[in-house]
């Protein structure tokens, strides 16, 4: 019974095809494409709309030179969102639980910051591994913490992202596997939880949404630093 909870997190194959390819992929169908029409209906205007207010957002704290990166950042945020928002769905797969993806998308996005940083701004980069005003002597171990902080940070995006997923499906399981097993014996009980159950399967959706936002502003922020 312990196993059968977490065989949802891993990844399915069919005839030996991972399955996490498809899952990525199919996403891209539900959002609509721009027409050459002068009045596009109202669905793709609404969807105009946000994608404009989600862009602002992201790029608030972001000097002018790194708002080349909106589209991209734009891009990231909408993926993580249907991943995570399709990840609810019963008899549906969540490749967003999986750490290997999100370091997968962690790694170089904030590697590339890094590059970025050192190549059009070594100095202030470098300055980043030792505050200001740091007394000599502690000079060297702040600037190995700051360096472990620094290279810490992609695991962070992705232990985060994927931690927070899996904790909120996995309680969504045993609240689940409850209500199922206590209905026939307790009513009342089951009753209860299964009220739980959907207050908890909100929260999962404004935690899927805000894990989203929160992994692409984080690497705004490591962008805004080395640009």
């Amino acid at each position: 019974m312990n196993l059968s909870f977490f065989d949802q997190f891993l990844s399915p194959q069919i005839l030996g095809f991972p399955l996490i390819l498809l899952a990525t992929t199919l996403p891209a169908l539900l959002f609509f494409m721009q027409t050459s029409r002068l009045s596009p209906n109202r669905t793709t205007m609404l969807q105009s709309w946000v994608l404009l207010m989600f862009t602002k957002q992201l790029m608030l704290p972001v000097n002018k030179p790194g708002h080349k990166w909106a589209l991209m950042l734009l891009s990231l945020i909408l993926f993580l969102l249907s991943m995570n928002m399709l990840g609810l769905l019963p008899y549906t797969f969540t490749p967003t639980t999986q750490l290997s993806m999100n370091m997968g998308l962690a790694v170089p996005l904030w590697l590339s910051t890094v590059i970025i940083g050192m190549r059009n701004q070594p100095t202030a980069s470098l300055g980043h591994l030792l505050p200001e005003g740091t007394p000599t002597p502690l000079v060297p171990i702040l600037i190995v913490i700051e360096t472990i902080s620094l290279f810490i940070r992609p695991l962070a995006l992705g232990v985060r992202l994927t931690a927070n997923l899996t904790a909120g499906h996995l309680l969504i399981q045993l609240i689940s596997t409850a209500v199922y097993v206590l209905l026939p014996m307790m009513t009342l009980t089951a009753s209860i939880a299964f009220l739980v159950l959907l207050l908890l399967t909100g929260l999962e959706v404004a935690v899927a949404m805000i894990q989203a936002y929160v992994f692409t502003l984080l690497l705004s922020l490591y962008l805004q630093e080395n640009v």
